[in-house]
């Protein structure tokens, strides 16, 4: 009796001391997928489609692609592949379309540095020099800072237009910037044109090192999406003769295709991570 009224006594002041240390809240799952997909989509461009929409086109193409092998090939596993495989084609095309924004970028974010320092020696004010890459920046990132124009102009609150702009741009060396002139704004100093200079060079020297490296790296990659498909192209080629599609209407049949759709996948997400460069993360949110 004296043992269990010792425990009770020891948890309870365990749970009093426990409950006076704030425990950091993890991030829902679901929401942070979510904004991570809203992220590639304007990345990539696309800002007037949702996630809810992506997703939607992913379901109905893959349901598309389900009835037209189903139609021509009889086989309902072997439409149930390239069924999977269509579902993820407009995922696919949207983070295609976002790598090759993002590279095309990663090219231009050193002049739009370039013309923001030459704007701010010609005597302009920090948001004035913002709103001038609207009409004299980069041709891409002219519609982003027109916005933030709008903005500014409309609440004239710079650090809610700034937040407005990485919203808008998605894209961490858009973060970088915006978070470096938020705290020279804040901290001030005269070193700002400085600042810009250190900041182009190192953009430059960075899109030139990570170009070379994906010039090296596209063959392997190439390879490894030819080596994947090639037995997909094989099997749709063997779905034209009767015989073969008797055999995979099968158990046994399914069972294989099953197990070649898992190795395939396996081993491409493999490759992948093994030969993937590291990606910018978005740190400064």
């Amino acid at each position: 009796m004296n043992t269990a009224l010792g425990v009770g006594l020891g948890v309870g002041l365990f749970l009093v001391w426990w409950s006076f240390w704030e425990r950091p809240v993890a991030p829902r799952g679901r929401r942070t997928r979510r904004r991570s997909i809203d992220d590639l989509l304007i990345r990539a461009g696309v800002e007037r489609v949702s996630t809810i929409g992506l997703l939607a086109s992913c379901a109905a193409v893959g349901f598309f692609v389900l009835l037209l092998g189903f139609v021509l090939t009889g086989s309902m596993p072997i439409a149930l592949c390239f069924a999977l495989f269509g579902g993820f084609l407009p995922f696919a095309i949207v983070r295609w379309r976002a790598a090759k924004r993002t590279a095309s970028l990663r090219e231009l974010w050193p002049d739009a540095v370039d013309h923001l320092r030459s704007a701010i020696r010609a005597g302009l004010s920090l948001p004035e020099a913002l709103v001038q890459l609207g009409e004299k920046g980069p041709i891409e990132l002219r519609p982003a800072f027109r916005a933030f124009a709008a903005d500014y102009s409309a609440g004239g609150r710079f650090e809610d237009a700034l937040d407005r702009l990485k919203e808008r741009l998605a894209d961490p060396v858009a973060d970088r910037i915006v978070e470096a002139l938020r705290m020279t704004r804040e901290v001030g100093g005269s070193d700002l044109g400085r600042l810009l200079g250190t900041l182009s060079e190192f953009l430059r020297d960075a899109a030139r090192t990570r170009s070379e490296l994906e010039a090296r790296q596209s063959w392997t990659v190439n390879a490894a999406r030819l080596a994947v498909a090639a037995p997909w192209l094989v099997l749709l080629l063997l779905s034209t003769r009767p015989e073969a599609v008797r055999a995979y209407n099968s158990t046994a049949g399914a069972a294989v295709l099953l197990g070649g759709l898992v190795v395939s996948v396996v081993c491409y997400r493999v490759m992948l991570r093994v030969g993937a460069l590291p990606e910018d993360e978005r740190v400064l949110r």
